[in-house]
């Protein structure tokens, strides 16, 4: 009898954490799928993102046209701006449109490249301006990363900025991806820009708080070597 009672204890325990992982699971099923709900209505209705505090930039996103990765490399690795083209990574969830490629090369196998970016990120999630360096108050200190390319694979880490004093060192996948295809250097002339890409980020390529609550960002990001 004594047995019996202390097996059903046993029993209900196990029960409740196996209910626990459950739910747990169900429940981040849930905030994926509602994620890529997220990301399907940003696509077809597009937003008109500005900073009504400091006006410091204003970004249009019309409806935007997917592309395949096949069509993006067939285009030479670039992406139809009148046409609001972007290719869509089916191995990262990653949607990229270059708008400008940029002067200078590419990160070479082997080299470390240290690169300043200008950004504004946007959380689909609230419909607000998460975090953004493109204000008066942030020109003093710029995001500026370390980027290596060994043999092939991109690794980068923040060393100053506003991304590395809100989300610590590490540098989202998603931010990497267009360093395959983007040239980085510094704008000598007018008409030679630094390069400029718009993203869409999954949570799983996205910042530390993109990982914790499972929410897709937009950013419009320009690279510049540093000095």
């Amino acid at each position: 009898m004594k047995k019996t009672l202390l097996i059903v204890p046993v029993l209900l325990c196990i029960s409740a954490l196996l209910t626990t992982a459950c739910n747990d699971e169900t429940s981040y099923a849930d905030m994926r799928e509602k994620e890529e709900k997220l990301i399907r209505n940003f696509i077809k209705n597009g937003v008109t993102i500005g900073d009504t505090v400091d006006a410091a930039f204003h970004i249009q996103v019309d409806p935007i046209e997917v592309i395949s990765e096949t069509k993006f490399n067939e285009q030479g690795d670039s992406t139809d701006v009148a046409r609001n083209e972007y290719v869509y990574f089916s191995g990262t969830g990653v949607y990229m449109q270059i708008v400008r490629k940029g002067t200078g090369s590419v990160i070479k196998e082997g080299e470390r490249a240290s690169i300043i970016c200008r950004y504004v990120e946007y959380n689909l999630s609230t419909d607000s301006v998460r975090t953004t360096n493109r204000t008066t108050s942030a020109e003093s200190v710029p995001d500026k990363m370390s980027v290596t390319n060994n043999y092939g694979t991109l690794s980068g880490s923040f060393t100053s900025g506003v991304m590395y004093s809100t989300y610590g060192a590490a540098v989202p996948s998603g931010w990497l991806q267009p360093l395959h295809y983007i040239r980085i250097g510094r704008q000598s002339q007018s008409n030679a820009p630094i390069a400029l890409v718009r993203l869409i980020v999954p949570s799983t390529q996205g910042q530390s708080d993109q990982n914790s609550y499972v929410y897709p960002c937009f950013y419009e990001i320009s690279f510049e070597r540093d000095r």
